[in-house]
């Protein structure tokens, strides 16, 4: 061990002392000694000597003994945590402020490097502390926590590819931010955030280990903003894990996170009061809001962002802060700086911010309230630099918005009462202020509004001022210009010159207007030829863009201003080669290059603000071809005019041609539409169709056999008039007594039916007896009784069937009578129709008739109710067989139910007797021939007796 410690030179070695003695003593304790309580005790006392001013000796001749004890002592927790402890004094910086002296910061940094290097030269050591992270145990896991993190901090790099390649190692260190203890939760959360720095492998695996869903609970568990300083650590943790990572941002709006930020900032209406932990928490907040929308991100990614935060409502809660009171100065700063990114290029939420107002009243729009702070000279210079990246960000790449903007500025639309002030009002007022500041930046924000807009520039140019009372008012243009040559501060000069650049790029009209005044050219080679102070370059060098943008878009529609006449005015007065060089001093600015390097303006001080982000590509767009322009000649000229009106015809024919199409593609789409319309109406209309012939198919059905039943009733009604008009019957009453005797005949059916429905009844009753007396022998003699009834009950039905057939049988005959009578009508002597003997004879008749019919009529109706008594006889017998086959006794009673039945059937069958004797009585009288009763019983008597012999037999 002492030729070890001599390979370590000590840096800023000090004599040796008696502790130093003690020092190798304890070392040689823990190496040799046997007894755990003996080693621990050593690890103890060194632990108490590296806190002190012998970190150094501790270092040297106890490292290499302490990861020693680390190897083998695993099992006691607390031997583990002294050696812990003592390497962490060992390795770390963190010195009490009483312990450090004033000349030894750098040697305590190199001191704790050194010890770091020597430790992890080793790997197996950091991966024994991994595995010692993952002990349960608090005296283990904390120390192993703040020394692993110590090591982060002092070699980073070297430490993050060891846990990287490590099996598992984030993983286990992911599982400290879910450690119920809040003291190892939080220390974890600092362990990963000096392990998630500058590494992108590190920060991908974190993601991906649920740290987000972790990182939002603990933030949303701790208060949110109102939270202390773990909330402070977690953001920090979260920008690590974000910044310039696209995979993590993608995983962060995929999973949903973006909406969890919004109570973030729902800071309540009390804003008085704001602890300052409470300002850090909120201003990294916004920082994390501005990482996922910042413009260096890929633009997919930021406006996918921008989506998600409108539609959670992000956007308007923090529109919500940047019209609040009582925010403290730095975070309403930080706060539009946020809503200018999101907003940017998203013209959703560009129209969102456009309809925000502020609750003043009468309410004035967000933008006018903005810009009034920002041409306000008592405003923070930081506060204004904001409320102009806002603006700049609210007309990117949005038209909608520059012609808002510019509209404001027209004369239609000025407002004539004064009562509201309007944006393009306030940016005119701060564009002719003396605050050279106001100045810069209202003519950026300007050359903002017209930016890559030729429509608006054109517009522009109807803009007039009224300078002062009685003297005619003048254009926005010449105003700039009659500015710029009066002199001003070097900073109002260099906006107005970016704004006059800006306007007559690439417009033609601005620039034969420009080139219209003839004071602009003289002063403008006047600055360029001179030589001025170094202040004065980028003046001259913006002169000569403007000059070098008149000449590259002149229309040549000036004689005293064509291209070539510039051209032999810019070789004489200034010199081709003195011209491209001032030209050149613009982009060798160093301000230049601060500005191009991103879209925020930021600037150390108001006198460093002289060039705009956008205004940059437009010179890096336009010097190579002004360069170009000044060098050509007449010839060349001539052939780029022509090449550009083949151009601008060429572009023309297609503008005219892409117009003919999409008028053609939305008259397709309209007849489109009335295909759809009218197929859709000609399928019902079909639809309709069909059902319609369908209903007139049947109503011609309907008709064929009316008129067939019509003409049925018509041949009947002409064959049998004359004897109905001789016996002085109408037609009507025939038709009557037709209808009646099909009744007749109809319900004489149902009465045949009824019957074959009875005789089947019975033989099914038969057949059940039959079964019983095989199955039930030992019941004979009970059911004895019961088949006798039955047999009775058969007979009574069937002399009920031979009564049912008899007045079936005289019913056929007065049929038959009936039609003898019409018969013998229609034959008589039709001069007996015209004595008048016979003609009450005939009347009589015709009332006998009809008395008769009525007759018929009622015993029709006995003769249904006598069916439905049948009917009923015949579901009582049925019930009774089946009852028979389970009890006798209700068998017994059943029969005795029918029998009074069967009784009253007699009296109706013998009412109904009299009745038919009556009406034959009736017919004889009326000289029909009827037959004898006695040769219809005998012949029926023979049936019955038939009917008889068969019973016997059976």
């Amino acid at each position: 061990s002492g030729e070890r410690r001599e390979r370590v030179p000590p840096p800023g070695s000090r004599p040796r002392c008696p502790l130093c003695f003690q020092i190798q003593k304890l070392c040689d304790r823990v190496a040799s000694s046997t007894l755990l309580d003996d080693r621990r005790d050593a690890v103890r006392a060194l632990k108490s000597l590296s806190k002190a001013s012998y970190r150094l000796e501790v270092g040297i001749q106890a490292m290499e003994h302490l990861i020693h004890v680390l190897q083998t002592d695993r099992s006691d927790s607390e031997i583990i945590g002294y050696a812990l402890d003592t390497l962490y004094n060992v390795i770390s910086n963190d010195l009490e402020e009483e312990e450090q002296e004033e000349n030894l910061p750098k040697q305590v940094d190199d001191l704790g490097s050194q010890f770091t290097e020597i430790f992890i030269k080793q790997q197996e050591n950091v991966t024994l502390l991994l595995a010692l992270v993952e002990e349960f145990d608090f005296h283990v896991r904390w120390p192993g926590v703040k020394l692993l993190t110590s090591l982060l901090k002092q070699q980073g790099p070297q430490v993050q590819q060891i846990i990287l390649v490590s099996p598992m190692g984030v993983s286990r260190l992911m599982d400290l931010l879910a450690d119920s203890r809040e003291v190892i939760r939080n220390d974890g959360v600092l362990l990963l955030q000096q392990l998630t720095r500058s590494n992108a492998a590190i920060q991908k695996i974190v993601a991906f280990e649920n740290a987000f869903e972790r990182l939002l609970d603990i933030i949303t568990e701790e208060g949110n903003s109102d939270g202390g300083i773990v909330v402070e650590d977690c953001l920090l943790l979260l920008q690590n894990l974000l910044k310039n990572n696209n995979s993590n941002q993608n995983f962060f709006k995929e999973g949903s996170y973006i909406q969890r930020m919004k109570p973030w900032f729902e800071v309540g209406d009390d804003n008085c009061g704001w602890s300052a932990q409470k300002v850090t928490n909120l201003h990294l907040m916004l920082q994390l809001v501005r990482v996922l929308v910042s413009p260096t991100n890929p633009p997919g990614a930021t406006s996918s962002c921008q989506k998600a935060m409108f539609h959670c409502g992000l956007l308007q809660q923090l529109c919500t802060i940047l019209m609040a009171t009582g925010v403290p100065a730095d975070i309403l700063t930080e706060t539009i700086n946020t809503v200018s990114e999101v907003i940017r290029g998203c013209q959703m939420n560009q129209d969102y911010f456009a309809s925000v107002n502020a609750p003043s009243n009468p309410p004035r729009p967000a933008i006018v309230v903005l810009l009034m702070s920002m041409v306000n000279e008592r405003q923070p210079f930081v506060l204004r630099c904001a409320v102009l990246y806002c603006f700049q960000c609210f007309l990117y790449k949005n038209q909608k918005g520059q012609g808002e903007i510019v509209s404001t500025l027209l004369p239609s639309t000025i407002d004539a009462t004064g009562n509201s002030v309007s944006a393009g009002q306030l940016l005119c007022g701060g564009l002719f202020s003396t605050d050279s500041l106001s100045n810069w930046c209202a003519a950026v924000a300007l050359a903002h509004a017209l930016q890559e807009n030729a429509t608006l520039k054109e517009q522009l140019l109807r803009v007039q001022l009224a300078t002062s009372i009685g003297n005619p008012p003048v254009s926005l243009l010449q105003q700039c210009t009659n500015i710029l040559s009066q002199g001003s501060k070097v900073q109002t000069r260099v906006g107005l010159l970016m704004l006059l650049c800006t306007w007559l790029s690439n417009c033609s009209i601005a620039v034969t207007h420009f080139l219209h005044n003839p004071a602009n050219i003289p002063f403008l080679t006047g600055q360029i030829a001179e030589n001025l102070g170094e202040e004065e370059q980028l003046v001259q060098g913006l002169c000569a863009l403007l000059l070098g943008i008149s000449i590259y878009y002149n229309d040549n529609s000036l004689e005293n201003y064509r291209k070539e006449k510039l051209k032999q005015l810019i070789e004489k007065r200034i010199g081709r080669e003195n011209f491209i060089e001032k030209l050149g001093f613009i982009s060798k600015h160093e301000l230049y290059s601060r500005a191009a390097q991103k879209p925020q303006p930021s600037f150390s001080s108001p006198d460093h603000m002289m060039f705009d982000h956008e205004f940059t590509k437009l010179v890096k767009e336009l010097e190579g071809v002004i360069s170009k322009a000044i060098y050509k000649s007449s010839e060349e000229d001539k052939k780029e005019e022509e090449v550009k009106k083949t151009l601008e015809q060429h572009d023309n024919i297609v503008t005219h041609y892409k117009k003919v199409i999409r008028e053609q593609d939305q008259e397709l789409e309209e007849l489109k539409q009335r295909v759809n319309t009218l197929t859709s109406q000609n399928e019902q209309l079909q639809a309709t169709v069909t059902q319609q012939v369908s209903q007139i198919q049947q109503h011609k059905d309907q008709y064929n056999l009316l008129k067939v039943q019509l003409g049925k009733d018509t041949q009947h009604h002409n064959s049998h008039s004359d004897t109905f008009q001789m016996n002085g019957i109408q037609v009507e009453e025939v038709s009557k007594l037709k209808e009646e005797l099909e009744e007749w005949k109809n319900k004489h059916e149902l009465l045949q039916g009824q019957l074959r429905e009875k005789d089947s009844a019975i033989e099914k009753l038969k057949s059940s007896q039959l079964e019983l007396g095989t199955t039930e022998q030992s019941s004979q003699t009970s059911k004895s009784g019961g088949l006798e009834h039955n047999n009775e009950l058969q007979k009574e039905l069937e002399m009920l069937r031979t009564q049912v057939q008899l007045q079936s049988a005289e019913i056929s005959k007065l049929q038959l009578e009936n039609q003898k009578l019409q018969v013998t009508n229609t034959s008589a002597d039709p001069a007996l129709g015209d004595s008048g003997s016979t003609a009450p004879n005939s009347s009589e008749l015709e009332g006998r008739l009809q008395q008769e019919i009525k007759e018929l009529k009622s015993e029709v109706k006995a003769l249904s109710e006598e069916k439905e008594s049948l009917k009923q006889h015949l579901d009582s017998s049925s019930s009774t067989v089946a009852i028979l086959q389970d009890e006798k006794s209700k068998l017994q009673q059943e029969v005795a139910e029918s029998k009074k039945e069967q009784d009253d059937l007699l009296v109706l069958l013998a009412d109904q007797d009299q009745k038919l004797s009556a009406l034959k009585i009736k017919l004889k009288d009326l000289g029909v021939p009827v037959e004898d009763e006695d040769d219809i019983e005998s012949g029926d008597q023979g049936d019955e007796d038939e009917d008889g012999d068969e019973e016997e037999q059976d």
